[in-house]
């Protein structure tokens, strides 16, 4: 009985120090890097012939649909909880340092925008990469904004969709990596194939009627305008 008394700790001993050398082990795997494992990536045949809507048709679905333009900043504060949503980054996306816009849409612009930066994160999780959030680059500009805008860039139109708070602008160049919340490393994804995963989701989008999307080469980024008030 003696004998057995010292056995028995001993047996519960030896299997506590096995049961915590597996958790060692499992935890030292969990903080291995996780690597993208890329699949079904296609993107569109061609960005340009794509994402074609031009400003004409972007511009008319705005004025049927979104604010009057809005001479300053405080007008758009003062509406804001009547007919525009204040928009901010979240789990969904990312809004850059906005210098020439404010951060404020229509609902269904900004609904429209948290299914996009929703479906581009469940692409990515379905096609093996690891997350990334879109950049939002450019809101709602009120005439100020514009005079401003135009000063530094002569290119910008006076008769911008972004005034009517329809509109805003995705980066296709830069996109914010997702941080793993137990400190794994995460192996990067290219932005060029980040950009092929967002172009199938905003292609899906369109082709569903939700917006109109163009394809800017100098602004680095897709124009996109809600056709949902």
């Amino acid at each position: 009985m003696h004998n057995q008394r010292q056995i028995l700790p001993l047996a519960l001993i030896a299997c506590l120090c096995g049961l915590l050398a597996m958790a060692a082990c499992k935890k030292k795997e969990d903080l291995s890097m996780k690597m993208n494992q890329p699949r079904n990536i296609r993107g569109v045949s061609n960005f340009g012939r794509t994402f074609g809507d031009l400003n004409s048709k972007q511009l008319a679905v705005a004025q049927a649909i979104g604010i009057p333009p809005l001479a300053s900043r405080r007008e758009a504060e003062e509406m804001a909880d009547d007919r525009l949503t204040q928009i901010g980054a979240n789990e969904r996306y990312a809004v850059d340092s906005l210098t020439h816009s404010i951060p404020y849409l229509i609902p269904g612009a900004a609904a429209l925008l948290d299914t996009i930066g929703q479906n581009f994160l469940d692409s990515l999780a379905s096609k093996g990469l690891n997350p990334n959030k879109i950049i939002v680059t450019s809101v709602l500009r009120t005439e100020g904004d514009v005079k401003r805008l135009r000063r530094r860039n002569s290119n910008a139109s006076q008769h911008s969709t972004h005034a009517y708070g329809t509109t805003f602008d995705i980066s296709w160049k830069r996109f914010e990596k997702v941080e793993d919340p137990d400190g794994r490393p995460m192996q990067d994804v290219g932005a060029d194939t980040l950009k092929l995963v967002l172009a199938e989701v905003l292609r899906d989008l369109k082709q569903d009627g939700r917006c109109y999307v163009k394809y800017e080469i100098r602004q680095a980024c897709f124009h996109i305008t809600t056709r949902r008030p």
